[in-house]
């Protein structure tokens, strides 16, 4: 099984940054990709960014520029650093990983861009 934790959300005002942090345990060795998604309120869960096994990112347009995922090996953790932030960028985001075409979800971490 594998085990995910996200942490570092938070209430930011527009122009403000925030890390998050997803912590994989279990089995994750061979894992095909990690990312973010993000869900805000009525709408549909929507992809963000995502990053390969072997170090290819991905980006949804909407963030191009202003967000940057990274990935520590050694501590199981990709990161998601948000800068500029908007007031459309609230949402809850949830990191996935994907292995052997088995998807794990997190539970979540509310971000707020509000002034």
């Amino acid at each position: 099984q594998v085990q995910l934790v996200e942490s570092g959300g938070g209430l930011v005002q527009p122009g403000g940054s925030l890390r998050l942090s997803c912590a994989a345990s279990g089995s994750i060795f061979g894992f095909n990709y990690m990312g973010w998604y993000r869900q805000a309120p009525g709408k549909q869960r929507e992809l963000v960014s995502t990053i390969t096994s072997g170090g290819i990112t991905n980006y949804a347009d909407s963030v191009k520029g202003r967000f940057t995922i990274s990935r520590d090996n050694a501590k199981n953790t990709v990161y998601l650093q948000m800068n500029s932030l908007k007031p459309e960028d609230t949402a809850v985001y949830s990191c996935k990983l994907v292995r052997n075409s088995r998807q794990y979800w997190g539970q979540g971490t509310q971000v707020t861009v509000s002034s």
